[in-house]
């Protein structure tokens, strides 16, 4: 359930050309959102594949970051969010879904 709202959340703050130029992965408790942003319109699904930068967090919490209940910084120094891969992307998707 909270998968697929966390899906349409992102789908929706993306939107059609995110500019975000490449491919990124929520790895969560629950599944995968994969997000496509090397394509316009932007795709998002739920399939696990590889991406240029994968965030590994809890579904609760990935709403929290997008809610801006809780701060990326703080969820990284604490655990709740590991960041594999281009920490170039991951920037700008802290800029993307950062409290929105």
């Amino acid at each position: 359930m909270s998968l697929q709202i966390l899906t349409d959340r992102v789908t929706t703050m993306l939107g059609t050309d995110s500019g975000l130029d490449s491919t990124v992965k929520f790895k969560t408790d629950e599944g995968s959102v994969f997000i496509n942003a090397k394509v316009v319109p932007n795709t998002v699904t739920n399939d696990d594949l590889d991406a240029d930068c994968t965030l590994e967090i809890s579904t609760k919490n990935a709403l929290k970051l997008m809610d801006g209940d809780l701060n990326a910084m703080m969820a990284l120094m604490s655990g709740k969010l590991k960041i594999d891969g281009d920490m170039g992307v991951a920037m700008k998707i802290a800029e993307t879904f950062g409290g929105k």
